[in-house]
């Protein structure tokens, strides 16, 4: 039986970043020609005069709860959410239930990503058994398993002890893998509600100190240099973490690092009104810490945007600050969130070709590079694989929680308003979004 033909299409008039309008046609899940008036003879042509075409988006931080907290979000619901927000690719992080530690669970979490062919859903293996830090997982067979594991991460927990996490470098340094490390020094967190400063005293609330989070990166990056091996930081928060890593990168360790959209926009003042959706892991920080993220992330010592997508099922969020769960949902708000910060803190237009070039790199092409996910973050061109997304860069959009794509409501933006707009997402060629709306 002969396989079903797949449909093409026809983008016209996209504004490829730092580039003028061209068409693309796309056919065979690739780019099969560029230019002005192509014939698009039975293709299904996407008008996309005013749009900016860029390479689709990929997240080195998402949770999607699934196996075990289906009620919070599944493989498919976090999917549909994210190729919503622009996204072809996440990985997906491995605090599940069970905990994604052996073959079998990154495999499960692979497939279902798969099946829902959304977006391409690569799963990020757990350091330690169970995520308890006391012994390492299975990591050379989830790196040889059907889903190919390459980043791995007790995300939500920290490899405290210095000696398991050195055995964790010298692990995956064998198949040029990455030990992703949530920064947190336990002993100095033990109890913490937010973080430790000025309004934290005011509030009367357990402090965070930055310290936790600085020491951890500190240590890790010297194993790093010592291991030869490559270390990701999970969302910098603090101007003291940027100073660490800047000195880092000036010595040459192989170290990479991520920042969410709300810690690039969102204080710590939020936590004055006690609303537990300001709740987050870490905490958010000062204007001071924010403005120095901003500027580490312009410059490239912060070298992506990760959302730390975390959904949590009703009870979970609304209750007192206290029995709260940290986390926010943020894969169909992180662009139009950059976005603002970007025209706020650089001074550039969203016609400014710069600040495209800034968000393709930060967004998609080095998380790319970063997680080995060789067919995305490529730029539209010939032969290229065709996983694109289209932004209005003049539209607006004011965030309604009941109209988002996630299972979870715990979003920080209800009622602000954003600029740009996903209007479609192509994955290997095929839309998952048109016209702003999940296809299927």
């Amino acid at each position: 039986m002969s396989e079903p033909v797949r449909p093409s299409y026809l983008i016209k008039g996209a504004r490829l970043v730092g580039a003028a309008p061209t068409d693309l046609l796309l056919r065979d899940g690739a780019v099969v020609a560029t230019g002005s008036g192509l014939d698009g003879r039975g293709a299904e042509v996407v008008d996309a005069a005013g749009l900016v075409a860029l390479p689709g988006l990929v997240d080195l931080h998402t949770h999607l709860r699934e196996p075990g907290r289906e009620d919070a979000e599944t493989v498919e619901s976090g999917s549909r959410a994210a190729a919503l927000g622009g996204y072809t690719a996440v990985c997906a992080m491995a605090n599940t239930s069970p905990v994604a530690d052996t073959a079998g669970v990154v495999e499960q979490v692979w497939r279902l990503g798969r099946e829902a062919g959304l977006v391409d859903v690569q799963p990020v293996g757990a350091v330690t058994v169970g995520l308890a830090g006391e012994r390492l997982a299975e990591l050379g067979a989830m790196a040889t398993s059907a889903a190919r594991v390459r980043i791995f991460s007790d995300d939500g927990h920290c490899v405290a002890d210095p000696r398991l996490m050195r055995r964790a470098l010298e692990y995956v340094k064998a198949f040029d893998g990455i030990i992703a490390q949530h920064a947190e020094e336990p002993r100095l967190t033990e109890g913490a509600q937010m973080h430790e400063g000025e309004v934290s005293t005011r509030l009367g609330l357990t402090g965070w100190p930055a310290v936790a989070e600085e020491a951890i990166i500190a240590r890790d990056v010297l194993l790093a240099e010592h291991v030869g091996s490559r270390l990701h930081v999970c969302h910098v928060s603090t101007a003291g973490s940027v100073e660490v890593l800047r000195q880092a990168k000036a010595r040459g360790v192989r170290v990479t690092a991520e920042v969410t959209p709300h810690h690039l926009l969102l204080t710590d003042e939020l936590a004055g009104s006690y609303d537990p959706v300001y709740k987050v892991n870490p905490p958010l920080r000062t204007a001071a810490d924010v403005a120095v993220l901003r500027a580490a992330l312009a410059e490239g010592i912060i070298d992506v945007v990760a959302t730390d997508h975390a959904p949590h099922a009703l009870e979970d969020k609304e209750c007192e600050w206290a029995y709260a769960r940290p986390g926010m949902v943020g894969l169909e708000t992180a662009l139009p969130v950059l976005l603002h910060v970007l025209t706020e803190s650089t001074a550039r237009g969203l016609d400014d070709p710069a600040l495209w070039e800034l968000v393709a790199e930060r967004m998609s092409r080095t998380p790319a590079r970063i997680a080995g996910l060789t067919e995305h973050g490529r730029d539209p061109a010939l032969g290229v694989p065709a996983n694109i997304t289209l932004v209005d860069p003049a539209a607006r959009r004011t965030v309604d929680p009941a109209e988002l794509a996630s299972r979870s409501r715990n979003t920080p933006y209800a009622g602000r308003t954003l600029p740009g707009r996903i209007v479609a997402t192509f994955l290997h060629g095929e839309p998952t979004v048109l016209d702003g709306k999940a296809v299927r």
